[in-house]
């Protein structure tokens, strides 16, 4: 069958009518209603999404200003630079359920990561990217400068050192892409990454001052500041992948606007769309329902919120897809 525009829409429309499926429509459209109406949008990226190969729908959405910020894990900001350098070395284990403690050993010996059923592999990922970040954060020390996490990769990719050991299509890069656009990035919790961890054994070693990369605090500060500025006229919208750090992190900001800083007539977040698989339970941030968070001042009575019980890894590519009319 001949592909035509808009022919993922097409089908999302005529098929997607109850249920989860319509709930995935419904927040599509929400979506770029939202934007429609000059709206911005924020998406927050939390497990594995990189790693997953969203960047294939997410660098579109990136290029095409469908997306004004990005909330991620510091794995998710990394994980799609290693993808870009090292996509041939990955392996695919089909059959992840099935494997032994000792299975898991053998990987890890081999110099595999597992998550889920890929495994990135350390030396050809974490390694390649290593030697070059390394220097360029020492690099900024000697100068005196600091930079956030994001900023640093930014200088990664725009110095075109991994030009050529690029191993897939650049365009399915969603870090490239933001790097390009310097898109504003918050990156929450940043040293449980790999790089982050491989950052702090700079510091223990004295080779590096862990002032060379600001810190979370100041990520919120600076979130602070965008908000404030931004969330105007139609608001800001916030498209939820997963939960955790990436997601609470950033909806944060707007009830310490209010009620920390005292501000007046900041607007709470004017879109809310989480996809998650996660069980509503006690003290469950990533289960929790909309209503929640009207309690928290992050959302407020009207703002249009849906909620998607599904694989994110399913829902977030055909959501991207309808609204770049695929």
């Amino acid at each position: 069958m001949e592909k035509t525009i808009g022919s993922i829409r097409q089908f999302l429309e005529a098929n997607f009518l109850h249920f989860n499926a319509a709930s995935l429509v419904d927040a599509a459209k929400g979506y770029e209603a939202h934007l429609e109406q000059g709206g911005k949008m924020l998406v927050s990226l939390a497990g594995a999404m990189s790693t997953a190969e969203l960047g294939i729908s997410l660098a579109e959405m990136i290029r095409q200003d469908k997306i004004a910020i990005i909330s991620c894990t510091g794995a998710n900001l990394e994980e799609d630079i290693m993808n870009l350098v090292a996509h041939s070395h990955y392996k695919r284990i089909p059959n992840y359920r099935d494997l032994t403690p000792q299975d898991e050993l053998d990987l890890l010996n081999s110099k595999y990561n597992r998550v889920t059923d890929t495994c990135i592999p350390e030396e050809e990922a974490f390694r390649k990217i290593q030697v070059h970040i390394e220097k360029i954060w020492k690099d900024a020390e000697q100068a005196g400068e600091r930079f956030f996490p994001h900023e640093y990769m930014y200088k990664l990719l725009l110095s075109g050192v991994l030009k050529d050991v690029y191993e897939i299509d650049p365009k399915n890069s969603w870090m490239l892409a933001a790097a390009e656009k310097n898109l504003p990035i918050v990156v929450p919790g940043w040293e449980d990454s790999t790089m982050g961890n491989i950052f702090a054994s700079y510091v223990i070693k004295n080779e590096l001052k862990a002032s060379t990369v600001k810190s979370g605090i100041e990520y919120m500060v600076w979130l602070a500041d965008y908000y404030a500025k931004h969330a105007i006229d139609q608001g800001i919208g916030f498209f939820q992948i997963g939960g955790g750090i990436a997601g609470d992190f950033a909806m944060c900001v707007a009830p310490m606007l209010e009620q920390d800083l005292e501000m007046e007539n900041i607007k709470k977040w004017r879109y809310y769309c989480q996809i998650t698989d996660s069980t509503t339970s006690f003290g469950s941030y990533s289960g929790c329902t909309p209503n929640e968070k009207i309690t928290w001042g992050k959302l407020d009575v009207d703002t249009p919120s849906y909620v998607i019980e599904s694989d994110a890894t399913i829902v977030a590519p055909l959501i991207f897809a309808y609204l770049l009319n695929r």
